[in-house]
């Protein structure tokens, strides 16, 4: 079990297997069509492209935020997951490895997390889990590149965090550039005690 479906809170997964199929082709299909096509992407085209009928949709998915926030907490859980590639680096490889990978995630999702927040307009307890479920992941990495003395001792993962996360959301910044800002910012990262 995941560190979120872990909670209780967001585990739809059905159990039987030929509903896990469809539940798991729903979200790949969504996926991709509200990465093309935005969070407004018809739910009658993510059914087709799951090779399901809409009814199916339905029962996994009653609503378009239900299939919203299942979309979202299995790219956090990819994300989360993903820190554990990273354990047999060293320090500052795993730690920035994995932010480039969270700065991937956060440039594709702005869209999401966006209509998600809009949605819902008070703190969600799904969005208020996939953040702590990103910090516990991100955090030991900065600890253990700090303990290395290749990281600033004086930054936490909320400083890296708002600092990828904020790049990453810039309106007009097309991928290449934006990961050209994110190689800087990680440099700024980097411990340099002779530097003073």
């Amino acid at each position: 079990m995941t560190q979120l479906a872990a909670t209780g809170a967001v585990d739809r997964r059905p159990k039987r297997a030929d509903a896990r199929r469809n539940y798991d082709k729903l979200i790949e299909a969504a996926r991709a069509t509200f990465t093309e096509f935005g969070t407004e992407a018809s739910l009658e085209e993510i059914a087709r492209r799951a090779e399901v009928g809409i009814g199916t949709l339905y029962r996994h998915f009653p609503t378009r935020q239900d299939l919203l926030e299942a979309t979202y907490v299995e790219e956090v859980e990819a994300l989360c997951h993903s820190a554990e590639e990273y354990a047999d680096q060293e320090p500052w490889a795993a730690l920035s490895g994995w932010l480039l990978r969270f700065a991937d995630y956060a440039l594709t999702k702005k869209a999401l997390s966006a209509e998600l927040l809009a949605t819902m307009g008070t703190p969600s307890p799904v969005l208020g889990l996939c953040h702590t479920a990103i910090y516990s992941a991100g955090e030991p990495l900065l600890q253990r590149a700090q303990a290395a003395g290749v990281v600033r001792p004086d930054i936490t993962f909320n400083d890296t965090a708002r600092m990828i996360g904020g790049i990453a959301m810039m309106r007009q910044g097309d991928p290449q550039q934006v990961r050209h800002l994110i190689s800087i910012a990680l440099d700024g990262l980097r411990y340099r005690p002779d530097q003073g």
